[in-house]
């Protein structure tokens, strides 16, 4: 099998398929509340934005029955810091960001800096420059906690969305082994769902060490796309244990939620009819911040692989190839390493994992600058366009957004930091969401520009073809026939187009070679924590 031809990896990806069919899990699967979702960021953006908060609204209101459990993990965390042994937070794409941010938010709190170490999948970069490819290798992951010095009596609180990233089990599986503090494995998917089609699941499921909290919350308002209400209640579970561990969660929880319903929220459809309107003109948004830095970095990380958009270049002075739609400065911040300190609240921890990935390393990292100088060396770079200032900090209301002719305070100073940056988290996922609407970057509520640069992302984007075929042509196309089509328009994509579209296209129009007959499988094989990634 010649894997360095399309045919070739597509059925290289065929041959474990079996280890990424992830279609049957509610986390993957169109939410019925947001099946017009493209069409009202295009038409109603009033009801557009409600229809978000809706769903906000449920999972939060779900969340509630958990908050025994919560109270459990923060118990364990008290107890584990009593005992003056270190927290450590792990996650991968959303869930590495979140972790990340609650280190953040810990040390800003004044706490014992180095009482909670929080890593992700591609190391300190991968905040601000998704690292694809990590998730599907659990060995990077309990190598990963291994060289951040986790040691017996240290607590890992580990969190996947799907319940199923292998890197995200490794690191616990490691954890069980070295520490005599059973790790927390977080998820939101049912077991029941889970553990009769995901092997590497049920390592952790039936694992005497492992404490298990699976909080589910339903589908994602745009399915698959657990950077929103997913990592919304895992942030708030683990940060309500780690930061209000005296507090009841179901306290915390409730505060939030009723936040959330009332704090209005129509001032924000002129906010993404602006941005949006910014970018069809061919030019640029630049977000200022200073107080809430962390997460609007990783609302903005987010959107580059949730709607394959270039992600944010290095300003290094190295020839400019593709650049992002938008980029950040944080105001306080003089050079590019005083931004990364500011941002993590510590000194950035690069993987230096060069036989791995060469953009592990401190030289990658560094060249990313998000000090005051950045929003010039933007305009030097693309001098055609327009940058346009958006300002988001903490203002004597609560948060200000404030693009010139648009501004707006959201009522939430009388919170604590970690429920006004969940409440911006909400605002923000609504925003760019509706936004990518408008500039058709999804189809109904399904992510059509999905890059496939994982095994997971592949399935999706099959999931996607399958679905948008049939109803294009009348008949649904085999899985095998699926993945063939992707693999081929993959190679023949220019960048920037959606290969789902694509392949969409090539199916209904009969474009491209017929696909060859694929060969038997071998024998079906359960979902494994140890494969690599396919493609």
């Amino acid at each position: 099998m010649n894997v360095n031809t399309s045919h070739g990896r597509a059925l290289e990806f065929l041959r474990v398929a079996d280890l990424y069919r992830l279609g049957h899990l509610p986390t993957e699967r169109p939410h019925r509340a947001t099946r017009e979702l493209s069409r009202l960021a295009r038409t109603d953006l009033a009801a557009a934005v409600e229809t978000l908060r809706r769903v906000d609204l449920v999972a939060l209101r779900r969340l509630d029955r958990y908050a025994a459990r919560i109270d459990g993990l923060a118990r364990s965390v008290e107890d584990t810091l009593a005992r003056g042994r270190r927290i450590f937070l792990c996650g991968c794409g959303a869930t590495g960001r979140l972790s990340l941010s609650l280190e953040t938010l810990w040390r800003e709190a004044g706490r014992d800096p180095e009482s909670v170490v929080a890593f992700m999948a591609g190391g300190d970069v991968a905040l601000v420059h998704s690292l694809e490819g990590f998730e599907d290798h659990p060995e990077r992951g309990a190598r990963h906690l291994e060289e951040l010095g986790f040691s017996d009596g240290d607590l890992l609180i580990a969190s996947t969305e799907g319940g199923e990233t292998p890197y995200v089990i490794g690191a616990t599986l490691c954890a069980a082994e070295l520490s005599s503090n059973p790790p927390w494995f977080l998820y939101c998917n049912p077991d029941a769902v889970l553990e009769p089609t995901v092997e590497r699941f049920r390592r952790v499921r039936g694992h005497p060490g492992v404490r298990k909290l699976c909080l589910h919350v339903g589908p994602m308002a745009l399915a698959g796309s657990t950077r929103m209400q997913a990592s919304t209640v895992l942030e708030l579970a683990i940060g309500a244990a780690l930061l209000h561990p005296d507090t009841p969660a179901a306290d915390v929880v409730r505060t939030l939620r009723s936040r959330v319903e009332r704090v209005g929220l129509a001032w924000l459809a002129g906010l993404v009819a602006w941005e949006s309107d910014v970018y069809r003109a061919g030019d640029r948004v630049h977000y200022t911040v200073r107080d809430f830095g962390i997460t609007v970095f990783t609302d903005t990380t987010e959107r580059a692989p949730t709607f394959s958009l270039a992600a944010f270049e290095p300003l290094d002075g190295t020839p400019a190839g593709a650049t992002s739609l938008c980029y950040v400065s944080l105001l306080d911040a003089a050079t590019a390493a005083e931004a990364w300190t500011k941002l993590l609240g510590r000194d950035p921890r690069p993987l230096n994992w060069l036989d791995v990935d060469p953009r592990t390393g401190a030289g990658y990292l560094a060249a990313f600058d998000f000090g005051a100088g950045a929003l010039e060396r933007r305009r030097e770079r693309i001098p055609h366009a327009t940058h346009h200032a958006l300002r988001i900090e903490r203002s004597t209301a609560g948060i200000r957004f404030d693009a010139g002719s648009l501004a707006h305070d959201v009522p939430a100073a009388d919170l604590p930091p970690l429920l006004q940056h969940l409440l911006l988290k909400t605002i923000l996922n609504a925003h760019s969401t509706l936004v990518m609407g408008r500039l058709g970057r999804y189809e109904r509520n399904l992510m059509t520009w999905v890059t496939p640069t994982n095994g997971k992302l592949v399935d999706r984007a099959t999931r996607y073809v399958r679905h948008l075929a049939a109803a294009a042509t009348g008949r649904e196309p085999s899985y095998d026939e699926a993945v063939l089509r992707l693999f081929a328009e993959m190679d023949r994509a220019a960048p920037g187009e959606s290969v789902v579209l694509r392949t969409v296209d090539a199916i209904a129009n009969g474009n491209g070679s017929t696909p060859r007959r694929v060969p038997a499988r071998a024998p079906r094989r359960r979902a494994s924590s140890s494969s690599a990634s396919p493609a």
